[in-house]
C-alpha cells in the first residue's frame, strides 16, 4: 500500500486492481502469529468451519452455513468470528497485509474466500496446491488456514461490458472468466448465498514512481480507479448479499493527508478519495444494509509489491526511527486490527480510519533530524 500496506504497496502493481498481498506492505517477517488483541486467548480452541471445502471444490448450498459450536469457553474478550463468510479482494501471495488479514480471520473462525488478480491467479493457485505457502498457513492451533476458494477478480471492470478488446484476448486473461466484480459478486451468491465480511486490499499506481506534477491524465485517473473508485464498486456489488451486521474495510495510507515525497502518480489523491468514501460509503451502507465500513491507515511494510515504489526500505526506517513505538511494524498487526474491526466488538465502529502505523502519524517532527535531535 502504499505503505498502506497492502494498498500502498500493492497499488504499485504493474496493472490495475493488483491484489492487496501485492498491497504494498507486505510484512518482512513471516507472517507466522496470530495473537488476537483485547486480551482474548490464542483462538486454538476454535472449532474448524463445517461448510469449509478444499479449493476448488463444487459450490454450496446458497443457504448460509453455520459453524458448530465450540465446547468450552474462551476468557476474556475473545474476537469470535466462527459462522462468518469473509471475501477478501487482493491476495496474490503470503507476504501481503491482504494475506495477514485472511489469518487473522480465519484464527478467528470465519470461512474464507478470497479474489485474486487474473494474471497472477495460476501462480498463486498452484502455489497453495503445491504447498509452498504451508509454513506462512499455520493458525495458532498448529492447523492451517483454508481458503475455501479462489475467484479470479480485476476491480478496475465492473461489468463484462467495460472490459475493453485489448484485455479480453490478453493471453493473461487465456481461461479465466467471471472476473469481473458483478461476475464475482453473482458468483459468489450462486455458490455460497451471502457473505458477513468484505475486505478491499488491492491498489495500483501505474505512474507511482513520478511526481504528482509529471503524472499524466490517465496515469492518476488508473490510480483512482484501482485504488479508490474499486473500494466503492466491491461494495456496491456484494451489498445486497452481505448479512445485516456485516462490516467492510479497506486498506490505506497516510500520505492521504501529509506529503510523502517519492509516492506519486495520484496515490496519494487516490488514497485520500478512498478515505473520503470511507465516511459517505459507512452513511449509505448503515442505512441501507446495516452493514460498517471502516479503513486501516497502516504503516511500511515490503511486500514484494511495495517494492514497486522504489524505497519502501527507507521508509520502513524511517517509521522504525520517527515512530513513538520503535519496532518493526508486522503485517499481523494489520491482520489483528481487521479481526478486531469486523468482530462484535466493534459493533458501534464505522466511518473510522484506524491507524496501524507504530503511531507514526502522531508525529509532526522527524526526531532523527540534525535540526531537533541535540533537544531529545
Amino acid at each position: 500500500m502504499a505503505p498502506c500496506a497492502t494498498a500502498g504497496a500493492q497499488m504499485l502493481a504493474a496493472r490495475p486492481c493488483v491484489s492487496a498481498s501485492q498491497s504494498m506492505l507486505a510484512s518482512r517477517a513471516a507472517v507466522s502469529r496470530i495473537d488476537l488483541a483485547l486480551g482474548a486467548s490464542s483462538f486454538a480452541s476454535c472449532p474448524r468451519i463445517s461448510c469449509s471445502r478444499s479449493l476448488g471444490s463444487s459450490r454450496s448450498s446458497p443457504v448460509a452455513v453455520r459453524a458448530v459450536s465450540g465446547e468450552g469457553s474462551s476468557s476474556g474478550l475473545p474476537i469470535d468470528l466462527r459462522g462468518k463468510r469473509a471475501f477478501i479482494a487482493g491476495v496474490a501471495d503470503d507476504n501481503g497485509y491482504g494475506w495477514a488479514i485472511a489469518k487473522a480471520l480465519a484464527a478467528s473462525g470465519a470461512e474464507i474466500l478470497v479474489g485474486t488478480w487474473v494474471p497472477a491467479l495460476n501462480i498463486f493457485e498452484t502455489s497453495l496446491r503445491r504447498g509452498k505457502f504451508d509454513e506462512s498457513r499455520k493458525l495458532p492451533d498448529g492447523s492451517l488456514m483454508e481458503i475455501v476458494k479462489v475467484y479470479p477478480l480485476d476491480a478496475v471492470y465492473d461489468s463484462p461490458e467495460d472490459v475493453p478488446e485489448d484485455v479480453k484476448t490478453n493471453k493473461r486473461y487465456a481461461g479465466s472468466s467471471n472476473w469481473t466484480v458483478k461476475e464475482a459478486a453473482e458468483l459468489v451468491k450462486k455458490e455460497y448465498g451471502s457473505i458477513d465480511i468484505l475486505v478491499h486490499s488491492l491498489a495500483n499506481g501505474p505512474e507511482v514512481t513520478k511526481p504528482l506534477l509529471e503524472t499524466s491524465r490517465s496515469g492518476y485517473l488508473a490510480a483512482i480507479s484501482a485504488s479508490s473508485y474499486s473500494f466503492v464498486s466491491l461494495l456496491k456489488h456484494f451489498l445486497p448479499i452481505m448479512n445485516p451486521g456485516g462490516a467492510s474495510i479497506s486498506l490505506t495510507y497516510i500520505a492521504s493527508e501529509r506529503t510523502i515525497p517519492g509516492y506519486g502518480g495520484g496515490m496519494s489523491s487516490a488514497k485520500a478519495a478512498l478515505e473520503s468514501d470511507t465516511k459517505v460509503l459507512a452513511f449509505e451502507a448503515g442505512r441501507k444494509g446495516k452493514i460498517r465500513v471502516n479503513t486501516i491507515s497502516a504503516g511500511p511494510l515490503g511486500s514484494r509489491a511495495a517494492k514497486a515504489i522504489g524505497f519502501i526500505e527507507k521508509m520502513i526506517e524511517y517509521s522504525y526511527v520517527n515512530a513513538p513505538l520503535q519496532k518493526e511494524l508486522l503485517a499481523d498487526e494489520v491482520g489483528n486490527t481487521a479481526a478486531f474491526l469486523v468482530s462484535p466488538l466493534a459493533s458501534a465502529i464505522t466511518g473510522s480510519t484506524v491507524y496501524v502505523d507504530n503511531g507514526l502519524n502522531t508525529m509532526g517532527l522527524a526526531v532523527d533530524s540534525p535540526t531537533v535531535s541535540s533537544l531529545l
